[in-house]
């Protein structure tokens, strides 16, 4: 694959296998740059390589610890623009704060805009990411993004395992979408769970809408954290005669005592990416497996740099 020259790909702390693997698929090296802090903890980043004139892009998932890699992302998008690159991409495969979208109490900030404002103001022209939780987080940029999505990989694993009495269910309400949308990719009918959220980490599933009895089912999802619903809802849908239940999930978490429940829960597989870097503990959860979003982020980080479409990447999905 011939990419010019010009092209530099930096990797954040937050996930450098991914980065590594993103490089590997683009046949070029990671850039070179230290990331090293101050005795007092402050964060210091050199970049090595020459970047004047240069398409620059940074892969950095907000992840754990979300405010840490947050300032990283932040001092190296500084750090790039003062280097005089022409252009420098945010790729963010995660992004933390993502869930604090909107004023649902009085006097709670909208955290998502912020960090929007901040990625701008530091020096990006444009950001790459997936899965922000809310499709409308878009605009909270005042420069363009390109959003890719996790279905194109795990529609795919999927598709291959060739399930057979396939339902799709969405765990709530708010989730019915992305449910109907495997639905009319995969085949299958199509149910929903109605929740209560009880606390910060705990969720009810009360109520369901169509039938499971007899049926294998795929619930899919933007995120798992606590693993509250989705385990829940997997009891509730035993409890009405469901076969086998897979979980198919863009970014996972994995916090608090998610990983406990997963693995006691009556769930065949859990499917999640890599844009959060797995943890030593999610590994031993046989459950558990891990899809790569390298090859996916690879072509759009190629595309964007080519100027092509990347839109054009969901024909197929």
């Amino acid at each position: 694959m011939f990419l010019s020259d010009n092209l530099k790909i930096f990797s954040g702390s937050s996930n450098p296998a991914l980065v590594s693997s993103v490089c590997k698929y683009l046949e070029i090296p990671v850039g070179g740059a230290k990331i090293n802090r101050f005795p007092d903890g402050e964060k210091v980043i050199r970049v090595e390589d020459d970047v004047r004139g240069r398409d620059c892009f940074v892969l950095q998932s907000t992840c754990e610890p979300v405010d840490d890699h947050l300032v990283e992302l932040l001092i190296f998008l500084d750090c790039l623009r003062r280097a005089s690159a022409k252009r420098i991409t945010a790729v963010i495969p995660y992004f933390g704060y993502a869930r604090q979208d909107r004023k649902d109490e009085g006097r709670v900030p909208i955290t998502a805009k912020l960090v929007a404002n901040l990625i701008t103001t530091a020096g990006a022209d444009r950001v790459l990411a997936i899965d922000l939780h809310a499709k409308q987080l878009q605009g909270f940029f005042d420069i363009p993004v390109d959003h890719l999505t996790g279905e194109l990989v795990l529609n795919k694993y999927f598709r291959n395992k060739k399930i057979n009495n396939l339902t799709l269910v969405s765990p709530d309400v708010g989730n019915m979408k992305i449910a109907a949308r495997y639905a009319d990719r995969l085949g299958g009918d199509l149910a929903i769970v109605y929740k209560k959220r009880v606390s910060g980490s705990e969720v009810e599933a009360h109520e369901m809408i169509g039938d499971v009895k007899g049926r294998n089912i795929l619930m899919c999802d933007d995120i798992i954290a606590t693993a509250g619903t989705v385990c829940s809802a997997a009891n509730l849908l035993k409890e009405r005669g469901a076969e086998k239940i897979y979980v198919g999930v863009t970014h996972g978490i994995f916090a608090l005592q998610a990983l406990e429940r997963l693995a006691e829960a009556p769930i065949e597989e859990v499917v999640v990416t890599d844009t959060i870097p797995t943890s030593e503990q999610t590994k031993k959860v046989d459950s558990i497996k891990i899809l790569s979003v390298a090859a996916m982020l690879g072509e759009a980080i190629k595309r964007i740099h080519r100027n092509e479409s990347v839109s054009s990447l969901f024909n197929n999905i």
